[in-house]
């Protein structure tokens, strides 16, 4: 059996939280105060790329103690994650794909996203990574569903 590796999961899922509670914090501010101070986008961005970058090495953590689960690209590792059932694929196809697309947009096509965009998801779309940790912790819980242990 491969096991998970407890310190390499972890200390990536309380960054992820820092950083939720972080974005949480600016998704509160009103769409004029977001947009007219720029480092208030800025953040976001930075705080928003950094969780979804945690979001997609834990699941390649995952997947390389899984047969067949190593990928390369973001959204392979969220389509991986559903077909080998870390997470359901309705989640991968709501959730998770968006997420690794998004990821993306924000590394390569950064020039392109605004900071209406950037409060849109702040506001609709962090309980995705909400839901993703929970089945991370499912999976701590009860890793032998997946013929996995933890160290």
């Amino acid at each position: 059996m491969k096991a998970l590796k407890k310190q390499s999961i972890l200390p990536r899922i309380d960054g992820i939280q820092r950083d939720l509670s972080r974005l949480r914090e600016l998704a509160t501010l009103p769409v004029g105060e977001f947009e007219k101070r720029g480092d208030n986008f800025a953040l976001a961005q930075f705080y928003l790329r950094q969780a979804l970058e945690g979001v997609f090495h834990i699941g390649s953590h995952i997947l390389s103690r899984l047969p067949g689960g190593r990928a390369t690209e973001y959204k392979e590792i969220a389509r991986l994650l559903g077909e080998r059932e870390v997470v359901p694929l309705e989640f991968v196809n709501k959730g998770l794909a968006p997420m690794a697309g998004y990821r993306t947009r924000l590394t390569h096509f950064y020039y392109e996203v605004g900071p209406r965009e950037i409060l849109d998801i702040l506001q609709n779309r962090l309980s995705d990574i909400d839901a993703f940790l929970d089945y991370v912790r499912d999976l701590l819980k009860n890793p032998a569903r997946l013929g996995l242990t933890i160290e």
